[in-house]
């Protein structure tokens, strides 16, 4: 679940690194959009169920475990009272999502449950032994019981890149970098972006920029010349150029790159320009 519409208060967004499997993961258990879900990095969770529940994972694959039985990713099961189940760590990927049909409830803060990093906001990280609410359930909302998805790969991964709003920053051999070039994902990443480690991307313009407004995705380049991606828990506004924004699909993508990862750009030129507006 996530913050809306309150970047003018400084709040950034939050909710799902990974959308699509996030929407998929309710989807499969039959809740509405935005039902509140685990999210899981490296995997590695157990929990029991206190009621009959409907479950599915969803994101990096990962063994699932429940009363004895192995599950599938991607598919919905029922847990029954009392019934462990157990996730292990994934096989590739970073981010693994749980739903259980009903919905999560947790921290309430402006209207969201997600818990922003950047922000400190929403229902804070799991601990040992917690314990969480399910919510209603709407009976007439159906739920899928398998949706196949192609098989996660991110050794390496290819993201579509609109140049803007400052790409006229940059001289043209850092765009050329940008469409030719390798970045490989360092250590230093988390949900607030990824810093990424390849061939530096020169400017043409040595001044500074006033702070300005960030959107997910958008590739922003600190004056070393290494560009960072940003994810779901982005600051709000940014004081280096944004050389080109990774579209929703691309971020979703993106947000599964493991350390190591290698990230080649499809810069688009002949998309009209964003602007800063």
């Amino acid at each position: 679940m996530l913050f809306r519409s309150l970047a003018h208060l400084g709040v950034g967004q939050s909710g799902a690194a990974d959308r699509a499997s996030f929407d998929l993961a309710n989807r499969l258990v039959g809740n509405q959009q935005g039902a509140p879900c685990l999210e899981l990095t490296l995997g590695r969770l157990t929990f029991r169920v206190a009621e009959p529940t409907l479950v599915a994972v969803t994101g990096a694959p990962a063994p699932v475990h429940s009363a004895g039985r192995e599950h599938g990713v991607n598919a919905a099961f029922v847990a029954r009272a009392d019934d462990t189940v157990t996730i292990g760590a994934p096989a590739d990927g970073l981010r693994t999502y749980v739903a259980l049909r009903g919905g999560l409830v947790g921290q309430s803060v402006l209207g969201s449950m997600s818990w922003d990093t950047m922000a400190q906001l929403g229902t804070p990280p799991l601990q040992r032994g917690d314990v969480l609410c399910v919510g209603e359930s709407q009976e007439d909302w159906p739920a899928t019981d398998f949706a196949p998805r192609p098989r996660l790969n991110t050794r390496t991964l290819r993201l579509p890149l609109l140049l803007g709003p400052r790409d006229d920053w940059f001289c043209e051999e850092a765009l050329q970098r940008l469409a030719c070039c390798e970045f490989v994902v360092t250590s230093d990443t988390d949900r607030v972006g990824i810093r990424l480690d390849g061939p530096d991307l020169p400017r043409q313009k040595a001044g500074e920029l006033a702070s300005e407004g960030v959107v997910l995705g958008a590739l922003q380049v600190p004056t070393r010349g290494r560009p960072t991606l940003f994810l779901a828990d982005r600051p709000v506004t940014g004081g280096y150029p944004v050389v080109g924004v990774v579209p929703p699909s691309g971020v979703d993508l993106a947000a599964q790159a493991v350390p190591g990862s290698r990230i080649r750009f499809a810069p688009d030129r002949k998309s009209t320009r964003l602007n800063s507006s």
